[in-house]
């Protein structure tokens, strides 16, 4: 199943909650720039390698990049994302339900990045979708478990992946070159950590940008009353337009999120931060080939633990790393009962 843009446009003019739900799908897509996007380049500025802004510009435009050429290969992630839950039944009522999850992601995203927490919006958006599906059809019906548990198979990934990679990377480039002229070593490595960091960001927006341009997919299906089944085919024309938005998000972001886990989390030296971005490159692209929805913010959140780990466990600061894991837990049952109540209400009232 293809959506065209003249599909789109027509189904647009008449129907209102379609509009409402692109409008807070686009919200959504540039939250998620200006908070998941910048952990890719966290550790590129926090060892100096780029200055923030630098950062953030590479940020934007591999994050469009990679949206764009990834999805031309392969559109697993949004397949799991839009298989995940049954918005079936009646195609009004299915709309005004996404249409609540989009509303919940958006609040439970926006607060999130006021307090600068690095909140995955991932996962916030897998929850908003799970609590609505479950309101509009009454039960756990809604949910499709041969592809929710994805999701769990995904947070295994970017954990204990993430981490041991980070490790295992920071054990080994530190061995190799622990003879190695210092200044040039790290000289070479910012460099390279540039350049890893920039392939961070690009699987990033394969990943992430993936899961909701199957919202926007989502959408059209409903309004238009088709079945939501079926293989998905990705249009240009959507990728182009949630690229754009993914890399204007990143732009406008801020620095509230570098700092919150690059910088404060852990010291790193060059090598180390490259043997993070790394590490977080290679879990991202195996779990997006592999159609598993995994949080950037998880993945690098862990490379970087790895990292400091491998130097000493005191190096890292744990208890800025268990505040994080906290608001991941809180996550999928605060934003799935935020999406609960507001489709329950949003089903009233509309």
């Amino acid at each position: 199943m293809t959506i065209e843009w003249a599909t789109f446009v027509s189904e647009l003019m008449t129907n209102p909650v379609l509009i409402v739900v692109t409008v807070l799908n686009i919200g959504v897509i540039i939250v998620n720039g200006a908070t998941d996007a910048p952990n890719a380049i966290a550790t590129v500025v926090s060892t100096r390698a780029m200055k923030p802004k630098a950062a953030i510009m590479m940020a934007a435009v591999c994050n469009f990049v990679g949206l764009f050429v990834v999805s031309l290969f392969t559109a697993a992630v949004a397949a799991t994302i839009f298989n995940m839950v049954d918005f079936g039944g009646n195609s009004e009522q299915a709309l005004i339900a996404l249409m609540a999850a989009m509303v919940a992601i958006i609040v439970w995203g926006s607060v999130a990045w006021y307090f600068g927490i690095p909140t995955s919006q991932s996962h916030s958006l897998i929850a908003g979708l799970t609590g609505a599906a479950i309101a509009l059809q009454g039960s756990f019906d809604a949910i499709n478990w041969n592809e929710w548990v994805k999701v769990i198979y995904g947070i295994l990934l970017s954990t204990l992946l993430g981490f041991f990679l980070g490790w295992l990377n920071a054990k080994v480039i530190g061995r190799l070159f622990q003879q190695a002229d210092r200044r040039k070593a790290a000289a070479g490595f910012r460099w390279m950590q540039v350049i890893s960091g920039a392939g961070v960001a690009f699987m990033h927006g394969a990943q992430d940008g993936q899961k909701f341009m199957s919202i926007f997919v989502l959408a059209i299906t409903l309004a238009a009353g088709m079945e939501q089944t079926g293989a998905m085919v990705l249009p240009v024309w959507l990728m182009l337009l949630c690229a754009l938005n993914m890399g204007v998000g990143t732009a406008v972001g801020g620095e509230r999120i570098i700092k919150s886990v690059g910088m404060d989390m852990v010291k790193l030296e060059p090598f180390q931060g490259f043997a993070a971005s790394l590490s977080t490159f290679v879990s991202l692209m195996l779990a997006t080939f592999a159609g598993l929805p995994v949080s950037t913010t998880h993945t690098n959140t862990t490379a970087i633990m790895g990292v400091g780990a491998a130097k000493r466990k005191s190096a890292v600061k744990w208890g800025i790393a268990i505040d994080m894991v906290k608001t991941w837990v809180l996550t999928f049952p605060g934003c799935g009962l935020l999406g609960f109540v507001c489709a329950r209400l949003f089903l009233v009232f509309f």
